[in-house]
């Protein structure tokens, strides 16, 4: 005359005596969290970014394989605004290893994702405030493909040295922390 008890949730009667049952998520679950696909340490060095933005974009079967296997290079990438669309220019992602005729074009234009008054908003700014927009960083975020765009301005030779000088300083500084010569 086994006892049988309900879950608190409402769930299948059990045993008395048995653990609560095990809780998994399938499989075919998507996957969550963020997974780093490239970044653009470049735009760092050459911009002051001023604010960043996250978009989707529109990519090929192959294009997404390719993703998954880390190969694509934002060095030289930036984004457009055309017809009111947003648009990745320059971003190389190279073609499916094992793709045949369907493999994509490396350097084609893709599209970006965003709502039309982000959109909107940022074209102002690439207008009249000399800014520019270029890719910073490349991610699957739950499963989809996502760029960050920063709005930026570019620095000027003098910033640039400023910013290895002051880079430099803090590794001594590193260096001599981790020797005992604070004193």
């Amino acid at each position: 005359m086994g006892a049988l008890l309900r879950e608190e949730g409402g769930g299948e009667p059990r045993p008395r005596g048995c653990p609560s049952p095990v809780r998994y998520t399938p499989h075919t679950m998507k996957p969550s969290g963020i997974k780093l696909i490239a970044q653009n340490k470049k735009a760092y060095h050459d911009y002051h970014i001023e604010e960043t933005m996250e978009a989707g974009i529109a990519l090929t079967g192959t294009e997404v394989k390719s993703l998954r296997a880390g190969r694509v290079n934002l060095r030289d990438s930036y984004a457009a605004v055309e017809n009111g669309e947003l648009w990745l220019l320059g971003a190389h992602i190279s073609p499916y290893e094992q793709g045949n005729i369907f493999n994509h074009d490396p350097r084609r234009p893709r599209k970006l994702l965003m709502h039309a008054r982000e959109i909107g908003r940022l074209q102002g700014k690439v207008q009249m405030a000399g800014y520019t927009l270029v890719p910073t960083k490349m991610y699957f975020k739950d499963g989809k493909a996502k760029v960050e765009i920063a709005l930026a301005k570019g620095k000027t030779l003098y910033d640039k040295r400023q910013a290895l000088a002051k880079k430099e300083a803090e590794r001594e500084m590193e260096r001599a922390f981790r020797r005992g010569e604070w004193d």
